[in-house]
């Protein structure tokens, strides 16, 4: 478990740094500079997911259970899913209403993604990724907005073309997700 902890806390951490310390990022970026910074942050980031990556894979050798999931769980989990993968492509289509309305879908998406999988997963390991990242993204989502408000950001009205964009691209993603890469990267098949 240390590895996956060490690694959760170098890559939530460097992406904690807006949410916890924005006036010290600013100062760091004009210090550094901008390709420093993000030379700096990218590394970090880089290692803090490999980190968990291999955390987790060596948790997994030596589960340590503290609840059982309901089957149920799996299909709750799967619908759960298909939202958060639909979130994620409203932050990357430009002007679609998801995004107009939500502001900040990828937050959404993490939170969502994260929420999921602590419903059809009981194990430690499970509970110290998940909730990790769930504890980030409420955080994350709270700072953003915030930040919005102090500086009157206003976002474009969606429209129904892109939002049926978002929702298509997000679809596809889901499935091929679901379908093949999970069982092929994770090795879990939620569909069997």
């Amino acid at each position: 478990m240390t590895v996956l902890i060490l690694g959760l806390i170098i890559f939530l951490g460097a992406h904690s740094t807006r949410i916890f310390a924005e006036d010290w990022r600013s100062a760091q970026r004009k210090r550094l500079g901008e390709n420093a910074w993000k030379g700096i942050y990218s590394v970090l980031s880089i290692v803090g997911l490999g980190l968990i990556v291999w955390g987790f894979g060596l948790a997994r050798q030596q589960p340590v259970v503290l609840w059982i999931a309901p089957a149920a769980m799996r299909h709750v989990a799967a619908l759960l899913m298909l939202i958060a993968f639909v979130l994620l492509a409203a932050a990357y289509v430009p002007r679609n209403s998801i995004k107009s309305q939500l502001h900040h879908p990828m937050m959404l998406s993490v939170k969502v993604w994260a929420f999921a999988h602590l419903l059809a997963n009981g194990k430690l390991a499970d509970l110290l990724l998940f909730g990790a990242f769930l504890a980030w993204a409420v955080a994350g989502y709270i700072a953003a907005r915030k930040r919005d408000r102090a500086a009157g950001t206003q976002y474009p009205a969606g429209t129904a073309g892109a939002t049926a964009v978002a929702v298509s691209i997000g679809a596809v993603a889901w499935a091929v997700f679901a379908v093949w890469l999970h069982g092929v990267l994770i090795g879990v098949r939620p569909f069997g």
